[in-house]
């Protein structure tokens, strides 16, 4: 019988290395191609193969992910950017594999951080408050300027001297301040919460370095996530990322449509949402029940070394001569 063939897409990115760590873990006979705008990257030795492909807004992208889908025979694609999620989406039928993404509309609502704002106010749905510049009415005493797309906490204005003079593309939101949380859902292809996992955590340049995975605020995550799922769009694994206020109000911020990057400490707590995943998406079986226990982690940096490597383009699969230091 032939391996079944999962794509990873953004394998230079910590979301992605940690969906193919998941699948090597549960599913060790799966063949793994690794897609990324670098040719070279982290997240080359734990693929069979790996592909350079173009940004997803690019003309190219869509008909080079076909070719390598073709060549490859790859069953499942598992976006791990947003961009991607929304690109693979909305081209799904003209790409000869499964997509796992939620629906093209959903996703781009939420790349765009005032347009989540103004869909959940639409549908009474927790959300920052939140203005265009144009519209910011000095109502608050603390606000932040941040881009209405991208992620990882890049171009953050706190309380900036003046908004008339904002970059093209920024926003307005209420500077939250509490704690941070982060909260993994995911939805079955009936439309059902199959169920959500929250921890506390800390972040060094965007990215998750310690987290604690808490349940006190279980009940009001769900009824939020409930309520997203009822409009219907949403598919999979998504996040809500989320500010407790010194009041105790759970505020989402963001929400990403894609596995978010504790997706690796997750899955050792008892909330693998990549294997639900590959369960609905690849072999078409109910999704394991979850069952998240306490837990904390932390991060640490690693690195592989190619011995005695000259070339980087030979560097582009896990049968090279590697380890882990």
């Amino acid at each position: 019988m032939e391996k079944k063939c999962i794509a990873v897409t953004g394998i230079g990115g910590n979301v992605g290395q940690g969906v193919i760590r998941n699948i090597r873990h549960v599913y060790p006979d799966i063949r793994i191609v690794g897609l990324d705008i670098a040719s070279f990257n982290p997240g080359n030795h734990l693929c069979d193969i790996t592909y350079k492909v173009p940004y997803a807004y690019d003309p190219t992208y869509i008909e080079t992910i076909q070719s390598i889908v073709d060549k490859e025979r790859i069953d499942l694609i598992i976006p791990s950017t947003d961009y991607e999620v929304y690109y693979l989406s909305v081209n799904s039928d003209s790409i000869n594999a499964t997509i796992a993404a939620s629906d093209a509309e959903t996703s781009k609502c939420y790349l765009d951080k005032y347009t989540t704002f103004k869909y959940h106010k639409l549908h009474n749905i927790a959300f920052a408050k939140s203005w265009s510049p144009e519209e910011y009415d000095f109502s608050e005493e603390k606000i932040i300027a941040k881009p209405r797309e991208g992620r990882g906490s890049r171009g953050l204005l706190i309380n900036p001297d003046r908004i008339d003079n904002l970059p093209d593309g920024y926003m307005i939101q209420k500077l939250l301040e509490g704690k941070e949380i982060t909260t993994a859902v995911y939805v079955t292809k009936k439309n059902a919460l199959h169920g959500i996992f929250t921890m506390e955590r800390e972040l060094t340049n965007g990215t998750t370095t310690k987290s604690k995975v808490i349940f006190e605020f279980d009940n009001v995550l769900m009824d939020i996530a409930s309520k997203m799922i009822s409009l219907k769009g949403l598919r999979g694994a998504f996040n809500i990322q989320s500010i407790v206020t010194k009041e105790g109000e759970i505020v989402p911020f963001e929400i990403n449509c894609r596995i978010s990057g504790t997706n690796s400490i997750r899955h050792n707590l008892g909330f693998q949402d990549v294997k639900y995943t590959v369960q609905e998406y690849l072999y078409n079986v109910q999704p394991d029940s979850p069952k998240p226990k306490a837990g904390m982690a932390s991060r640490v940096l690693m690195d592989v070394i190619y011995p005695d490597a000259t070339e980087e383009s030979t560097l582009n699969n896990n049968a090279v001569n590697h380890f882990l230091y």
